[in-house]
């Protein structure tokens, strides 16, 4: 590499130096050329007196003086080390532009939002017949069980809001308005229907010919007594169209849609008063844990720092540290679902919530949203040798109640009611929940290293055998009414970075 310059030369100089080169540069003066060193880009008037001095009596051809030769030959390598400079700094930015051509913006790999442009998805009709979900419409993980039906005289009836979307069509065969009318949700995920229907078709319109029905045309177990489903087709009867009306019903959020014929698609929803539900996973207050000391205690007991029973990633039961409660609430209403197994244990649990599922055939334990377990599906249940057990399920119900617990062990996992559990909820995936909550268990830790950490632990184990306030529920959990600030930002984070199709709707 060349020293830096202590003086820039001018253009002028670079240009003489180079027609002196041309005139005078002879090839007996190469032997010479070639014992030159390549820093002479840097030569100082000293290196040139050197290397004039060791040239003295050396013959030359033509009438030019000897000691011209070694400020030529210094100027022509300054010339030539300050070319190379500069096409190494070419190839450097050269490589640079390259690097950075490679690397285009990340794309969300989702539907909603994301951390970039929104990936174009491939949509594939529904075929005759076809349900999504593939439940049955009463499931929790469809529209959910009938509530009853809607009359005029009904205290429910002011909950039915018309739709006067211009971009849909109401047939109203009946006169009266009542295909307009159906329930918030509903009126929802109808117009964001007509817009998918629009933008597929130009200028076609979605037709709605059956809404609330208070005239009795369906069936007994019909959710149009309800407002809460609707039958559909385009404004152009066009039937090759109606696969395809199905899948963008889906995309629109319906929770239940099915391609019941080839003259119109049924779509229909959960109630609104089951979608008010929490939208994190919990557990009901009065749900019990095993602790280290054989004692069974319930959630809202539970303070931070509490060894619960859990499992681990082998599927063994292990004693775990409650580091955190991700939410805590005991005056809040709330919607549960209740799992029953043939061996007596019932867990009651909010729907978003994670479920340890056997899976018989592959042999395998899988995570499951709470209102997606079934009926004879297999959960894992602690019996009394201290072992957890696959029990099928029996029975799945719902349950309206006060209060919410969301304890967070340092395994991610608690065994509640005797039923194994995670401590996790809305995302799809224990193992990414599991790391977003790696930083809390680092912080956990280092405030076990703390002496004042380990003194105020057996302060409260004093209060605790004393049968203070600690052990009614009023420690350190107590201390906490609501959403954890660091769980609060995992659940916004989760809206730009988590595909829709991970998330529990």
């Amino acid at each position: 590499m060349c020293a830096k310059q202590p003086k820039r030369l001018s253009k002028h100089f670079l240009d003489t130096t180079a027609t002196i080169r041309q005139q005078f540069f002879k090839p007996t003066n190469m032997d010479y050329v070639d014992t030159l060193p390549l820093e002479c880009a840097s030569t100082t008037c000293l290196s040139l007196n050197r290397h004039q001095s060791s040239l003295e009596g050396t013959p030359q051809n033509g009438n030019q003086s000897d000691s011209s030769t070694p400020y030529i030959e210094c100027a022509s390598k300054l010339i030539t080390c300050r070319h190379r400079n500069t096409n190494l700094v070419s190839i450097l930015m050269l490589v640079a532009l390259c690097a950075i051509l490679c690397f285009s913006p990340a794309h969300s790999c989702g539907p909603g939002r994301g951390l970039g442009r929104r990936k174009e998805r491939n949509l594939y009709p529904l075929v005759l017949k076809q349900c999504v979900p593939n439940l049955s419409e009463y499931q929790l993980g469809a529209s959910g069980p009938l509530e009853g039906e809607i009359q005029r005289h009904s205290p429910k009836f002011k909950d039915l809001v018309p739709n006067y979307h211009k971009d849909i069509i109401f047939r109203d065969e009946e006169g009266t308005g009542a295909d307009r009318l159906m329930t918030k949700r509903c009126k929802e995920k109808l117009n964001t229907l007509a817009l998918l229907v629009l933008n597929e078709w130009p200028g076609v319109r979605l037709l709605v010919t059956e809404s609330w029905d208070e005239e009795h045309q369906h069936g007994l177990e019909s959710l149009h007594y309800e407002g809460r489903a609707v039958t559909i087709a385009t404004s152009d009867r066009d039937q090759s169209k109606y696969g395809m009306l199905a899948r963008l019903a889906v995309e629109a959020g319906f929770d239940w849609v099915s391609y019941v014929s080839r003259r119109h698609i049924y779509c229909s929803v959960k109630s609104d008063s089951s979608t008010i539900s929490h939208v994190h996973g919990c557990f009901t207050p009065s749900s019990t844990a095993l602790l280290d000391s054989g004692v069974r205690k319930p959630l809202s007991e539970l303070a931070i720092g509490d060894r619960v029973l859990s499992m681990n990633e082998q599927g063994q039961p292990i004693y775990s540290d409650v580091i955190l409660f991700m939410d805590r609430n005991l005056e809040q209403a709330e919607s549960f679902v209740q799992l029953h197994t043939e061996g007596g244990a019932v867990l009651s649990v909010t729907p978003a919530h994670l479920i340890m599922v056997w899976q018989p055939e592959q042999e395998k334990l899988s995570y499951v949203f709470a209102d997606r377990v079934e009926e004879q599906n297999f959960v894992l249940v602690h019996n009394e040798a201290g072992e957890l057990r696959p029990q099928r399920v029996v029975k799945v119900t719902t349950l309206q109640g006060r209060g919410v617990v969301a304890p967070l062990t340092k395994e991610g996992t608690i065994v509640v009611n005797s039923v194994a559990a995670s401590c996790y909820a809305i995302i799809d995936s224990q193992s990414l929940a599991h790391f977003g909550l790696a930083p809390m268990r680092l912080w956990y830790m280092l405030q076990s290293w703390l002496p004042s950490k380990g003194q105020l632990r057996s302060c409260t184990a004093a209060h605790s055998s004393k049968g203070g306030e600690v052990a009614t529920g009023k420690g350190t959990a107590q201390q906490q009414n609501g959403i954890h600030w660091y769980a609060k930002a995992l659940y916004k984070l989760k809206d730009y970075v988590v595909p829709l199709s991970w998330r529990h709707d």
